[in-house]
């Protein structure tokens, strides 16, 4: 179930239909949209060679500077490609219509993306800090030879799962599981598995008047998005496991009113059967979506991290909230 649940994130795309922006079309007429798809997992600077191809003979002269817009918003390049879509999408979105610049990327939003190399190596970094997560320290990755690392990141350009399964593992960063735990009693781990799972959570408000989630206005700004690192680990109980509920619950303490008393920058699950439903006076749970997949709440949590995580072993979680004023 999870080998075919890999599979599937793996082979995930996004029909893409990309113009490019009117203000750099010198031809006539101008050029019709690139339909290209778009892996799930990849980043969208990937894209730029098939792009810039297409759209050659009617660039304007001057340096390429790539980045893309969707509906005004400029689209963070590091983001992987489905979760922009799956948070920026309300309502999915096919094919997905973005607009290319080559010119022009404005650096007080984005920072600047110098190709293929920029992503591999926001990728390893990536991969870096899921490792601190996982294991306190980043020394696998770091002691990855030149051709691991070259190999692994080709695996991931190329679409190739079995070649990166191959390479990832000797990192030792997985899978997950609740029988993952350090005892208390000792220094050793008590098994292999590791019990902190690396999260990126992306919370979304769409408002209180909101009856359909695809009515959700448009983004137009970055700053309407909370973006929050931040690790889960898992204390295995007796007679029971982590759902999605209550990991988001304990993930996201100042969004839900859940009493949590942890410190800024981490969470751990205290497991509570009593526990409310996903709703406070003031906030309201309306969609989550991890993989493009709307999830059971009562899903394992381990399992997503499992099965839905990205190559660089991020579970990313987007949340859209309801918000209402506060009564005085």
């Amino acid at each position: 179930m999870e080998e075919e649940a890999t599979k599937y994130i793996w082979e995930g795309a996004i029909p893409l239909q990309i113009q490019l922006h009117e203000s750099e079309i010198t031809s006539f007429p101008p050029p019709p949209p690139l339909m290209i798809l778009g892996s799930r997992i990849g980043y969208l600077p990937l894209l730029v060679p098939p792009l810039k191809a297409h759209f050659s003979s009617t660039l304007p002269p001057g340096t390429d500077n790539v980045w893309f817009d969707y509906k005004g918003l400029p689209l963070k390049w590091y983001v992987p490609t489905g979760v922009l879509f799956d948070l920026l999408c309300a309502e999915p979105e096919r094919p997905w219509n973005l607009t290319v610049h080559f010119r022009g990327s404005p650096g007080d939003v984005l920072t600047p993306c110098e190709g293929e190399e920029s992503v591999k190596w926001s990728y390893i970094n990536s991969l870096k800090e899921a490792a601190c997560v996982i294991n306190g320290n980043c020394k696998n990755v770091m002691n990855m030879s030149q051709a691991d690392q070259y190999d692994l990141w080709q695996s991931l350009l190329k679409g190739n799962m079995e070649g990166y399964m191959k390479i990832s593992s000797r990192l030792k960063l997985g899978p997950f599981g609740e029988d993952s735990l350090l005892s208390e009693e000792s220094e050793t781990v008590a098994t292999s598995k590791p019990s902190r799972i690396p999260v990126r959570l992306y919370v979304r408000s769409v408002g209180e008047e909101i009856v359909d989630i695809e009515d959700a206005p448009v983004i137009d700004s970055w700053d309407k998005i909370s973006y929050i690192n931040r690790p889960f680990e898992i204390y295995k109980e007796e007679g029971g496991y982590v759902s999605l509920k209550q990991a988001l619950k304990s993930l996201l303490p100042e969004t839900f009113n859940t009493n949590s008393s942890q410190e800024e920058g981490s969470s751990t699950n205290v497991k509570d059967p009593n526990a409310p439903d996903f709703e406070d006076d003031n906030t309201k749970l309306r969609l989550v979506r991890v993989q493009g997949i709307e999830p059971d709440m009562d899903i394992p949590f381990f399992w997503l991290a499992n099965c839905l995580r990205n190559p660089e072993f991020y579970l990313h979680i987007c949340v859209f909230i309801s918000k209402q004023p506060k009564l005085r």
